[in-house]
């Protein structure tokens, strides 16, 4: 069980690249005070966690209902990704806080999303632990699956807190220069998420002609 674990652990480690979702987690809690900073990043993984731990358990069957694919999760989560990306290039952030709006409020609706879902609860995680379930849908396999998700969306919780304390060393022109090369990286990273997407999408219509 221990060796089903660390693979579980490995996969889903590098899959959901916790590192990726830094960007965007500093662009979007910027203006916070570090405890908020810290609360949302805890909530961003505990809302990643259940939502894997739903799709492990009813991934397919919840994709089969609504007949969609992953495939177009890739594709939303691009466009997205591409908006945000674009607007951290320009210096800006979104989404931004509405007039009236608590921190509280803002803090639990860009929590949840995008950086919870689906920035580290992303596409591809989501297909691996649905795979992981079907390889082996025995007890124990689904248990280390389950701690697995557990180990990764807390490892991410901690990677999203430090990348927020380094962003307070580096000053406000430092920040200002690495918000601009982290939308870059944001707006790349949409790219591959936006075309992984579509390829399958142009490869059936190619087909079909």
């Amino acid at each position: 069980m221990l060796e089903t674990f660390l693979f579980q652990f490995t996969s889903l480690f590098t899959m959901i690249n916790p590192i990726a979702a830094i960007p965007i987690y500093i662009a979007l809690t910027e203006a916070m005070t570090p405890k908020a900073a810290r609360w949302v990043a805890m909530r961003a993984s505990i809302t990643a966690a259940i939502a894997l731990c739903v799709f492990a358990l009813l991934g397919e069957a919840i994709f089969s209902f609504f007949s969609i694919s992953v495939n177009g999760l890739r594709v939303a989560g691009g466009i997205l990704f591409f908006v945000m990306g674009y607007e951290m290039l320009r210096g800006r952030t979104v989404p931004k806080r509405v007039d009236g709006e608590t921190e509280s409020d803002f803090g639990s609706d860009v929590a949840v999303t995008p950086i919870g879902i689906p920035m580290v609860a992303g596409p591809g995680a989501i297909t691996m632990v649905i795979l992981f379930i079907q390889d082996s849908p025995d007890t124990s396999n689904s248990i280390s699956l389950f701690a697995a998700i557990l180990a990764v969306c807390a490892l991410t919780a901690v990677f999203l807190a430090t990348g927020r304390q380094l962003l307070a060393k580096l000053g406000r022109s430092g920040s200002k220069i690495l918000m601009r090369l982290m939308g870059l990286i944001v707006m790349l990273i949409a790219v591959e998420f936006f075309f992984a997407g579509i390829k399958p999408y142009i490869v059936d219509i190619a087909r079909a002609i």
